[in-house]
């Protein structure tokens, strides 16, 4: 099937690209005030003692930052390389491979959910199952954060610093987006967007802040 053959392709890309990526991406928080600010807020929502989860988590350096606030943090990625790659950074996380579609995790299990730029290697028609996944394993009035590239286009790579690969990354327009939340009966609380920074790609950037009614 598409879905499953396209999964597979982000998979092996990422698999090859897992130890170059957390060598340039993994201290990207470090200039991005913006985005620890929503972290902080998301951990503070979450209550005490929390248990949050980073969905397509990478190398796993937003989970590391989770677990610096003095959370339990755990990241999920489709990704076995880059599982292996935060075990090996961070192992104070726990790492879980898993797919958006399937996640490993008990029903309520978090009290809360990031999910930073993940979503963009699903197609449109696939936002309502992973969205329908974040709510099943979030707590009763746990809070989810989403991030992702807004417009309508598809860019591809082949090559992704020096490495051959083969992925999409999909923009989603906002409204698209918010709706599959409320589709799947998350509340969505806030909206944000901004333009990029210097030292990302051109691309400007939602947050959605969601809730799952208690």
């Amino acid at each position: 099937m598409p879905g499953i053959a396209e999964h597979h392709r982000v998979r092996r890309s990422y698999d090859t690209v897992a130890e170059t990526y957390r060598e340039r991406i993994g201290d990207e928080l470090d200039g991005k005030p913006l985005d620890r600010a929503l972290l902080a807020a998301l951990v503070e929502e979450a209550g005490p003692e929390p248990v949050v989860v980073d969905l397509g988590c990478g190398p796993g350096h937003v989970a590391a930052w989770l677990a610096g606030q003095g959370v339990r943090a755990v990241g999920v990625d489709l990704s076995p390389a880059m599982v292996a790659t935060g075990r090996a950074a961070y192992p104070g996380v726990e790492f879980r491979e898993g797919d958006l579609l399937g996640l490993p995790a008990a029903d309520g299990e978090f009290d809360a959910a990031v999910a930073l730029y993940s979503v963009i290697h699903l197609a449109a028609d696939e936002l309502r199952p992973a969205f329908a996944e974040m709510r099943r394993v979030l707590r009763p009035d746990g809070t989810l954060l989403v991030a992702f590239h807004v417009g309508t286009e598809t860019r591809h790579l082949d090559d992704w610093w020096g490495h051959p690969v083969d992925v999409d990354f999909h923009f989603f327009p906002v409204e698209l987006v918010a709706d599959a939340l409320r589709d799947v009966g998350l509340v969505v609380r806030a909206r944000l967007e901004r333009s990029p920074l210097p030292q990302e790609a051109s691309t400007e950037r939602c947050y959605l802040l969601a809730r799952r009614p208690a």
